[in-house]
């Protein structure tokens, strides 16, 4: 076999996977609600060709050839044979007919979040989730390798090399760290004025302003777009179609504008990738976490900066019409480092969203390492909140139907948001090594930080593996007390405490 002929079959699955994602972005954008059955069917039997054709006879023939003749391929042959050859070692032993079904189960479950949604109800969404993890139990004997834990095998479906193990000891660390700072801010801090947050700002003007950061940040609009969705999310197809959404609400800009600029550090990582990895799946991020790293690394990094918001909050005073004019740019600064305990994840603030991840961590691992009843989770996940937070949900709304993610299938993805906290907080350290980003964020030109993040992170998709990525770029594995230092600077400066 021949590599173009290898890396034609390649594209034709990515091509399908790429149909797939349209489909996704359309279901979570604009499709009727009453088209999901239909919908369920299209995307069942398309993800099922998908399958079939990434365990099929040509990708084993192809595999089988190269395994005794590598010298053969190229440099970005070897690297997509090695990771097609994971990706079959992983699936080719799960029936095709069962991963079709999962596909459609998976359909099914987001219309029946939708719905669990507007009654603020677990109950109308339970016996999709129940499904969801029945096929991923189904599915873990085969995926799993020398894996202590079932739970470590979803794990390592999203950050490669992640274990229970590493998580417990990083977690614990992660959150002492945080609530000594929380502890500190209480007994010694002065709260910043907030009251001003809540004032109305229209959706077309929050729509101006955050397109406008979005574009500075390096986001390209002309190989991307934004929409509006339940739940906000990157859809990556390709470099030239890499699609952010985001939600709206006229009296708290600040959800949209932290959400656009997060999604916009997904696709502008999309928009970076080398296009030597075109049509081939190492055309996307090296993992969840590294993925999350850029979208927080935008959010947390640049948008906790004061020189950013000096820069910016004269652009956000045109595009509010006036309603911000009696605001001073440190008052507004200090506004939105806000710290207090809150039930919606994607509207927590930037010190305590690290918990809302551990609780979702902790009852994935209750789900496939102790089996715990699906019964017992909204009250599991109330008393997390009670006992993490000092608040308690009062719907489920505001507990655990909150996010798309189970109903997606995507056990074992929450962690990476965490992993992205500390991969960001440790790239900036070894960015400010060779960068002034105060100096850079003050001005009007951005892209020396976009072109490093791009140099050591964007440019190499799926070609790397986190741990690599993250010593080349920092020069040491992933070291969580970059985050806990860095939240205390940002903190202690609003909340003018002196250490």
């Amino acid at each position: 076999m021949k590599e173009q002929e290898f890396l034609q079959e390649v594209k034709e699955i990515e091509l399908l996977n790429s149909a797939l994602g349209l489909l996704e972005w359309d279901s979570q954008t604009g499709m009727p609600e009453a088209g999901s059955e239909f919908r369920g069917e299209t995307v069942g039997y398309l993800s099922g060709m998908s399958f079939e054709r990434s365990v099929g006879p040509k990708i084993q023939e192809a595999l089988t050839y190269f395994e005794t003749h590598l010298e053969e391929l190229s440099e970005v042959g070897l690297a997509v044979y090695s990771k097609i050859k994971e990706e079959y070692e992983l699936n080719h032993s799960i029936p095709p007919e069962r991963m079709q079904a999962y596909t459609t189960a998976l359909t099914n479950a987001h219309s029946a979040w939708l719905k669990a949604r507007k009654e603020k109800e677990f109950d109308q969404m339970k016996t999709e989730i129940q499904t969801i993890i029945d096929f991923l139990k189904e599915f873990i004997p085969y995926w799993k390798k020398d894996e202590a834990t079932s739970y470590d095998v979803l794990l390592n479906q999203y950050e490669p090399e992640l274990t229970v193990e590493k998580l417990d000891k990083i977690f614990a660390q992660v959150k002492d760290g945080i609530m000594d700072i929380r502890a500190t801010i209480a007994e010694k801090g002065t709260a910043p004025r907030t009251d001003f947050l809540s004032r109305t700002v229209t959706k077309e003007q929050q729509r101006t302003f955050v397109t406008g950061v979005a574009k500075d940040l390096g986001y390209d609009f002309s190989r991307g777009r934004l929409d509006d969705t339940v739940h906000p999310f990157m859809l990556d197809l390709n470099r030239n179609d890499a699609r952010i959404t985001t939600r709206w609400d006229e009296t708290n800009f600040s959800m949209a504008t932290f959400g656009v600029i997060h999604e916009a550090g997904h696709g502008i990582y999309e928009q970076s990738i080398d296009p030597k990895y075109d049509y081939t799946p190492l055309s996307t991020g090296a993992s969840m976490g590294i993925h999350e790293s850029q979208s927080l690394f935008n959010e947390i990094i640049i948008g906790s900066n004061k020189q950013f918001w000096q820069k910016q909050f004269p652009f956000f005073k045109e595009c509010t019409e006036g309603t911000f004019d009696d605001i001073d740019v440190d008052t507004f600064y200090d506004s939105l480092k806000e710290t207090k305990a809150s039930l919606i994840r994607i509207e927590a603030d930037s010190l305590t969203y690290p918990l809302h991840i551990i609780i979702r961590y902790e009852i994935e691992k209750m789900i496939f390492n102790e089996n715990v009843s699906i019964y017992e989770l909204p009250k599991i996940w109330n008393d997390k909140y009670e006992e993490y937070l000092g608040i308690r949900p009062e719907n489920d709304l505001e507990g655990i139907v909150q996010d798309v993610h189970w109903s997606g299938g995507s056990f074992g993805y929450f962690p990476s948001y965490a992993l992205g906290y500390m991969y960001a907080a440790q790239l900036r350290h070894a960015m400010s090594k060779e960068l002034d980003m105060d100096t850079i964020l003050a001005g009007a030109d951005y892209s020396p930080i976009k072109n490093w993040l791009t140099q050591h992170i964007h440019q190499y998709g799926a070609s790397r593996k986190p741990n690599q990525l993250i010593m080349d770029a920092t020069g040491e594995e992933l070291n969580p007390q970059y985050l806990i230092d860095y939240m205390k600077s940002v903190y202690y400066d609003v909340y003018k405490i002196d250490e």
